[in-house]
């Protein structure tokens, strides 16, 4: 398999990142609290973030699983805020014309229903065994929470009322394969864009007269992150492909290891991040935190690291 990008998808990849910078920063995030900005969130559907894998006279771009994992790989270096993942596989159903879609799959019997991004939903949509029923987020009774990512809120419902069907059972769980291969693409975006902080904060840091990236221990920790990041970048496309072409085989078993991998590498690099950063590493200034906590909200997006690693010891055999 062939893991090097095309001119397509390189092009994509710059254009991703230089939106995410110019109009997505990580400052403005925190000024507005983890708040979808609206007219920003306007330019990534105008660029096709949303809309890359509709057909072309669906008013999208005809592309592949592949290409959005390239573009979702750049919204995690860039720690964009936002329902991301929900909004673009949900792209393909009737919700009305909603523009900020969020979601929940499967809600266990008894836990507690918690909604991220609530307060700016248009539209939230529900996987479950029934299938995929949308629903009207001004009609559920929540409350706010203390999120653990301050750039994601999260609000608690007390129920969910019974919405519109919109897709089947099998569209729910090719939907459901989809946001965990996205949400792998987002945690290996976020390995890479905080070992990128740290390798640039060791460059400037100084110690005994030297940057700390001379120092052969901190050489190996940034190698570590390194090789981590990138084995969560191919595993995720490694999915994404699987997802386009299912005849490759053991589709579940790929989604499974993305998911796996890829948040193993985010949460392990965060953590590197800190520890490489000093004492400063846990203040709210410095982002390496941010990247930390993203890769926890990430984590238990379309299953678990956890969850999809006893699923795929249950199919060993």
């Amino acid at each position: 398999m062939d893991f090097q990008l095309t001119a397509l998808q390189e092009e994509l990849r710059h254009t991703t990142r230089k939106l995410c910078a110019g109009r997505l920063p990580i400052a403005a995030a925190r000024a507005a609290g983890g708040r979808v900005d609206r007219a920003a969130w306007a330019e990534l559907d105008a660029a096709g973030v949303f809309s890359l894998r509709l057909a072309e006279d669906h008013g999208g771009l005809g592309l592949g699983m592949t290409d959005a994992a390239v573009v979702f790989d750049e919204l995690g270096r860039g720690l964009v805020t936002g329902p991301l993942v929900w909004t673009h596989i949900a792209a393909g159903l009737d919700l009305g014309g909603a523009s900020v879609v969020g979601g929940l799959e499967r809600p266990v019997p008894g836990a507690p229903l918690v909604v991220e991004h609530l307060g700016d939903l248009d539209a939230l949509v529900v996987i479950d065994a029934d299938g995929v029923w949308a629903l009207d987020p001004r009609a559920l009774v929540a409350r706010p929470l203390q999120p653990f990512d301050p750039l994601t809120p999260v609000w608690e419902v007390d129920s969910l009322p019974r919405g519109d069907v919109v897709a089947t059972v099998e569209q729910g769980a090719r939907l459901t394969a989809e946001g965990a291969v996205l949400a792998a693409a987002q945690l290996a975006g976020v390995a890479s864009g905080v070992c990128d902080l740290t390798v640039a904060y060791a460059k400037e840091r100084r110690q005994f007269g030297r940057p700390i990236a001379s120092f052969q221990a901190v050489k190996h920790a940034l190698a570590d992150m390194l090789v981590r990041a990138e084995m969560a970048r191919v595993q995720a496309y490694a999915a994404a492909a699987h997802l386009d072409e299912p005849e490759l085989a053991h589709v579940e078993r790929a989604v499974a290891a993305a998911k796996i991998v890829a948040g193993d590498a985010a949460y392990e690099n965060g953590k590197a991040a800190i520890q490489l950063h000093g004492g400063m590493g846990m203040t709210w200034e410095v982002d390496a935190h941010l990247y930390l906590k993203r890769a926890h909200a990430l984590d238990v997006a379309f299953g678990s690291a956890d969850a999809h690693a006893e699923a795929m010891a249950g199919r060993v055999g």
